[in-house]
């Protein structure tokens, strides 16, 4: 029958594994993180026209602009929040107030808005996005597409209450 004895080689690889891992699993439940908040991105605010309209599409489309908007900690999906978007598009400047548009989430969370195609403006193909509706902290992204010929872009918030 063989013997069951604490060898000096294993005591201190069990000794150093307690070390680096701590007692979690042993004596503490596991607890997750929970899902942390969207920064809001540097330049992001850049021509942003608070109270941009709902609207079904800017300009004539062809361009698709979609996401997502998700509680922080729980990452529960948020109907019903309003996301502004604006971008330089064949067909205006995102300065120019044609330029900018809002959205509704669906009880999934999702957006999506229909708009001219993004070119480049300072060398870059970017969208602008805003959560400003006042429940949560508000949030300006600015994501940069992988090339301007690209006919799609997704944002994605995660939202702190305020």
């Amino acid at each position: 029958m063989p013997s069951t004895s604490l060898s000096r080689r294993a005591l201190l690889t069990a000794g150093s594994a307690v070390l680096v891992t701590g007692l979690s699993g042993w004596a503490v439940p596991a607890r997750a993180k929970g899902v942390v908040p969207t920064p809001s991105m540097r330049g992001g605010a850049n021509n942003y026209r608070p109270g941009a309209p709902v609207v079904e599409r800017i300009g004539k489309g062809g361009f698709w602009m979609s996401g997502t908007v998700r509680r922080a900690g729980d990452g529960a999906p948020l109907s019903g929040q309003r996301i502004q978007i604006w971008a330089h598009t064949t067909e205006g400047h995102e300065r120019d107030l044609h330029s900018h548009g809002a959205t509704l989430t669906d009880a999934n969370g999702a957006f999506r808005l229909e708009m001219p195609q993004i070119v480049p403006a300072f060398g870059q193909a970017h969208g602008h996005l805003a959560y400003d509706s006042g429940a949560f902290e508000t949030v300006f992204l600015r994501p940069v597409m992988r090339s301007s010929k690209d006919s799609s872009l997704e944002a994605h918030f995660v939202l702190k209450p305020a």
